[in-house]
């Protein structure tokens, strides 16, 4: 059977890298894809393991190559999630995570609507707003910028399968995996998939 794909996203702050990382800790037969970006290596980030990054030419010329599933510039920096890593996973019968940007969810549910969608969203708007200043990585400009793009993001959450809100994170990991564990059983899929239903 060929894997599924979860796309994972939210606005900055809402805690979903922290979310995916746990997730994967716990469920280590899922995959994750690895996007790429123009952004700076913040301390502890390592190459092909957060991000491949890559200069901004780089990046236009894999756009122009058609190399991304989707891509998106976010806060001045470009995203995107290459097509070949992410095509080989399903291929091999493996579920993939993409943890992505929501202008580049909604490129993927509009090209691969079998796609499953989850939104993390925080619990509120004075935790999103501590959670960015707390994290001591960037400028006040740049904060004051995400907390912004953040709370237009919040509108897109009904675009979405599942949305989690994210206060304890120990339920919130808990509840995505549960919800890959029951998308396997969904109709649609079991009999697709299966001979028996086929003969």
């Amino acid at each position: 059977m060929r894997g599924k794909m979860f796309v994972i996203s939210g606005p900055s702050g809402a805690g979903k890298s922290t979310v995916v990382a746990e997730l994967l800790n716990k469920k280590r037969e899922v995959a994750l894809s690895i996007s790429a970006t123009t952004r700076g290596k913040r301390a502890g980030e390592e190459e092909g393991v957060n991000y491949y990054y890559k200069s901004r030419d780089e990046f236009e010329e894999m756009i122009k190559n058609n190399e991304f599933l989707e891509w998106a510039k976010y806060c001045d920096n470009y995203y995107g999630t290459p097509k070949k890593p992410v095509e080989k996973v399903l291929d091999e019968g493996k579920d993939i995570i993409l943890e992505i940007e929501i202008q580049g969810a909604m490129q993927v549910k509009k090209n691969f609507p079998e796609s499953i969608f989850i939104f993390i969203a925080p619990p509120s708007y004075e935790t999103l707003v501590s959670r960015l200043k707390n994290r001591g990585t960037e400028t006040e400009e740049v904060v004051n910028k995400r907390i912004n793009t953040a709370l237009s993001e919040l509108k897109f959450a009904k675009e979405y399968d599942y949305i989690l809100v994210n206060d304890v994170l120990s339920d919130t990991v808990d509840n995505a995996i549960s919800i890959i564990k029951a998308e396997a059983f969904k109709k649609d899929r079991v009999i697709n998939d299966l001979k028996i239903f086929n003969d």
